[in-house]
C-alpha cells in the first residue's frame, strides 16, 4: 500500500488532498532520515493521480523544521568539485514540490529555519500563524550559504535586497514581517490558521486536476522571458480548452446564469455549484 512505512511523516487523505505531518522529534531535524522520507513522499504524491492538493504541516507548534543537520553538513566533501550540470539530491527532493502537478502548501506554526526555509519555498504557498511562525536563513552566520535553493528563491519572492536582508542578516523573521516581505503568502491569527488552509485545500482541490496542473506549470513558466512565457501560456491554455472538464464546467457555467448582471454581482455561489457538479 502507497504512503506506509514511514517514520517521520503521517499521510492522511481526504476529498483529493494530502495532508502530511512532519513528527519527527525533538525538532524536526531535517536529517538524512527525514530528507530521505520527504524525497520518498514526493515521488508517491507526484503519481497520485487522486490527489490535486498537498499540505504540510508540523505535529510539533515549536518547530515546523528546525533546520538542515549541522553534522550531516560537516560531512560533506571540502574539495571543491567542478561546476555540476545537474541538480544535487536535495535541490531535486525541494524542487519535485514546486513542478508537481498539483498545489503544495505549507502550513507553517513554529521556527522553520536554513534547509527547513528552504523547503517551504519551494512549495507553492506558504501560511503561518501570527506570533508562532519564524522563519530564517542562518547559513552565512555559520560561514557558509544557503544552498538548498534559498538563494534564488527568496529573490524571486520579495526582490534583491529584502533576499540580502535576510540572507546576510541571518536573523528570525516573524509571521507579520515575513507576509509583508513576501516570505509567506498571509500571516493569520493561530486559531485561523488551520481552518483557512483546509478551506483553501479543499477548494483547488474541488477543480480539475488537469487545469490545475497546466496554470501551475505555466505560472512556473513566468521566469522566462517575457514572449518565452507568454507562447508557453498560450500553449497551456490551448490544452487545457481542449479537456472535458473544461468544456462541461463551461457548459454548466452558462446554464446556471454566468454572465447575466445578477450573477456576475457575487460570483462565487456559481463557482460553488460548478464545483458540486
Amino acid at each position: 500500500m502507497a504512503y506506509e512505512g514511514y517514520e517521520c511523516l503521517r499521510i492522511r487523505r481526504e476529498r483529493g488532498v494530502a495532508f502530511v505531518t512532519i513528527d519527527h522529534p525533538p525538532i524536526n531535524l531535517f536529517d538524512l532520515t527525514l530528507m530521505h522520507e520527504m524525497n520518498r513522499v514526493g515521488i508517491e504524491l507526484e503519481a497520485d493521480e487522486s490527489i490535486r492538493v498537498v499540505v504540510f504541516d508540523s505535529a510539533n507548534p515549536d518547530y515546523f523544521i528546525a533546520h538542515a543537520d549541522v553534522t550531516l553538513i560537516q560531512s560533506l566533501p571540502t574539495d571543491v568539485p567542478p561546476k555540476a550540470t545537474l541538480l544535487s539530491p536535495f535541490h531535486a527532493m525541494v524542487d519535485r514540490f514546486r513542478t508537481m502537478p498539483k498545489a503544495t502548501i505549507a502550513q507553517i506554526e513554529g521556527r522553520v529555519r536554513g534547509g527547513g526555509s528552504e523547503f517551504v519555498l519551494s512549495l507553492d504557498m506558504r501560511f503561518g500563524a501570527l506570533g508562532r511562525a519564524i522563519l530564517s536563513q542562518p547559513e552565512v552566520a555559520l560561514g557558509i550559504i544557503p544552498g538548498g535553493s534559498g538563494t534564488q528563491r527568496l529573490p524571486r519572492l520579495m526582490g534583491r535586497g529584502r533576499a540580502l536582508e535576510v540572507i546576510l542578516g541571518c536573523e528570525d523573521i516573524p509571521a507579520d514581517l515575513a507576509e509583508r516581505y513576501g516570505y509567506i503568502n498571509r500571516a493569520l491569527p493561530p486559531e485561523k490558521l488551520a481552518p483557512f488552509v483546509e478551506r483553501l485545500a479543499y477548494r483547488i482541490a474541488s477543480f480539475p486536476a488537469e487545469a490545475i496542473a497546466l496554470a501551475k506549470a505555466s505560472v512556473n513558466a513566468s521566469e522566462l522571458p517575457t514572449i518565452e512565457g507568454l507562447l508557453e501560456e498560450a500553449h497551456y491554455f490551448n490544452q487545457s480548452l481542449a479537456t472535458q472538464p473544461a468544456q462541461k464546467r463551461m457548459a454548466r457555467f452558462m446554464e446556471i446564469g454566468g454572465q447575466t448582471p445578477q450573477a456576475e454581482l457575487d460570483l462565487e455561489p456559481l463557482v460553488q455549484k460548478l464545483s458540486d457538479a
